[in-house]
């Protein structure tokens, strides 16, 4: 099999703008009255009517080695930034599909693209899939707090067709599996179950993990969960009661990098180092300032969070996704591991899809041993998109 083409690319950054509907400004600065979304379209040196579309809740992908290795095959690619880009204090997922949703129109109407494949990179996969379910048949009218946007009203423009790479299977989903089960009090995380508590040494349960402490496990973390979605439910109706109806109230939550998983490779096993994660050491992240859903706001945990009531889903999505769909799956991944893949793969309810997964490849393939899993990754998409005629 003879090389692939390298195709240079331009990078071309430009800005995705609407009026905003919101009530309040939804990121701190910027211009009021319009929600403003940073974009890059990279562009190869060869024409294309295809563009690949990524988005993820908080941005920040512009740069990753599968946008560029992307690029540098001759794929047409929009990395868009969502208006809560690095921050998702107050994030809503439907206002994060209503971005989508405009970069998406924005890309046919003015960069004049006639197809776009969704391309769902780690939390971006189960947006795609949400989006996606949404704009062939919107249903939502608006936040589970009964905050806006209405995404009936909105003509989200369906895509053609979803590559979901690297990806998990919500980002409530994914947070409740590694939330700190061993938390008793909100308001004292120090007060803890020592017998769920991963990171103390004197717990009696060590890994490898007997199945009945899995069990207890996981049922005590969706338990932690709801306690904190009953809480915030309770704070917006003691507001609305108070005739203080369209405040807010922030709060953090303490440990949320305690998956069982990141100390006992036996665990949904794959080819990831034991006691490391994506974001380094969990026992460190675990009540580290980026660990996921530390700092947050009460309508936003409902809509992000809540395992109960938020709905950017994609195994609850997937069955009514009506486009091809890859699956691609890193088997060395330290964030999303094969239990979510597969998840994500066997939710899909159009009969065409595939299933990849690329051995030794990490999550970012970031690294001087991950060239070559890049490779493969880059050539499954390539393969992929020429066979179902989206690549030029």
């Amino acid at each position: 099999m003879s090389a692939p083409t390298k195709h240079s690319y331009q990078r071309i950054p430009y800005l995705v703008a609407f009026q905003n509907t919101s009530g309040v400004r939804d990121v701190y600065g910027g211009v009021a009255e319009l929600v403003v979304l940073e974009s890059y379209l990279l562009k190869p040196d060869r024409p294309s009517d295809t563009v690949l579309v990524f988005m993820h809740p908080i941005g920040g992908g512009a740069y990753l080695p599968m946008i560029n290795g992307l690029a540098r095959a001759g794929h047409h690619v929009i990395y868009c930034n969502s208006r809560f880009r690095g921050t998702d204090s107050a994030l809503l997922m439907e206002k994060v599909v209503e971005d989508l949703g405009e970069c998406i129109r924005d890309a046919k109407d003015r960069l004049g693209y006639s197809k776009v494949v969704l391309a769902g990179w780690s939390g971006g996969g189960s947006l795609s899939v949400f989006y996606q379910q949404q704009a062939q048949h919107p249903t939502i009218t608006s936040s589970p707090s009964g905050d806006g946007p209405d995404l009936t009203t909105l003509g989200l423009v369906p895509a053609d067709a979803i590559m979901l790479l690297a990806a998990h299977v919500s980002r409530h989903g994914t947070m409740t599996e590694w939330l700190d089960a061993s938390i008793l009090d909100e308001a004292d995380p120090s007060r803890r179950d020592p017998e769920l508590d991963l990171y103390d040494p004197a717990n009696p349960n060590q890994p490898p993990y007997t199945a009945e402490f899995l069990e207890r496990y996981r049922a005590a973390q969706i338990a932690r969960n709801r306690r904190i979605t009953a809480w915030v439910k309770d704070k917006l109706a003691a507001l609305k009661a108070s005739g203080r109806p369209d405040e807010e109230f922030a709060f953090v939550v303490h440990g949320t990098m305690a998956d069982p998983r990141w100390l006992d490779p036996a665990v949904d096993p794959n080819e990831r180092t034991p006691g490391t994660c994506y974001l380094g050491d969990p026992a460190v992240v675990n009540n580290s300032p980026v660990g996921l859903a530390r700092f947050c706001t009460l309508r936003s945990w409902l809509s992000q969070w809540s395992y109960d009531d938020a709905r950017g889903d994609a195994v609850d999505c997937g069955p009514d996704i009506a486009v091809p769909t890859l699956v691609i799956g890193n088997l060395a991944d330290d964030a999303c591991t094969p239990s979510h893949t597969r998840r994500l793969f066997e939710a899909i309810g159009h009969p065409d899809k595939e299933l990849h997964e690329i051995p030794g490849a990490n999550h970012y393939y970031a690294g001087p041993d991950q060239r070559d899993t890049l490779r493969q990754a880059v050539g499954v998409c390539t393969d992929w998109l020429h066979r179902h005629g989206l690549s030029t």
